[in-house]
């Protein structure tokens, strides 16, 4: 589901075999899809990346938020915002998971984040249920 969040990255070897950084970015990636609740059901991505941008909304970061879902170009996030808005809980079982201390994870999040909604919104809007069905 995430793999149009990975195509274009550069981390594959000449013999096809990713390098400890593709690989360690595509787990990255793998948790990013699971704080949106994807791999249980296409209906879950819907349903998560709306719950994430209204995690966003309730802390105040609406225009970033819906800068990432719309056409326009992504508006950058403060690292201090993006923490206060994922949650402390989140980001413990992100930087668990990942094993990334949470400085790092806070950065690669705030770099990687607007991408990956943007990706799953290319009609400048949230994908229904049945829309998330072309993502896999």
């Amino acid at each position: 589901m995430l793999a149009d969040a990975r195509q274009g990255s550069p981390g594959s070897r000449p013999d096809g075999q990713q390098t400890d950084e593709a690989q360690g970015r595509d787990s990255f990636l793998s948790e990013i899809g699971r704080l949106f609740g994807a791999g249980t059901s296409e209906g879950t991505l819907s349903a998560g990346l709306s719950d994430l941008v209204n995690r966003f909304k309730e802390a105040g970061r609406a225009a970033p938020a819906d800068s990432w879902v719309s056409a326009k170009a992504n508006m950058p996030m403060d690292v201090h915002e993006l923490e206060s808005a994922i949650g402390d809980t989140t980001l413990d079982e992100l930087s668990q998971k990942t094993g990334l201390s949470r400085a790092e994870l806070l950065g690669r999040l705030n770099a990687a984040l607007p991408e990956v909604v943007n990706r799953f919104t290319p009609d400048g809007r949230l994908p229904t249920e049945a829309e998330t069905r072309s993502f896999s």
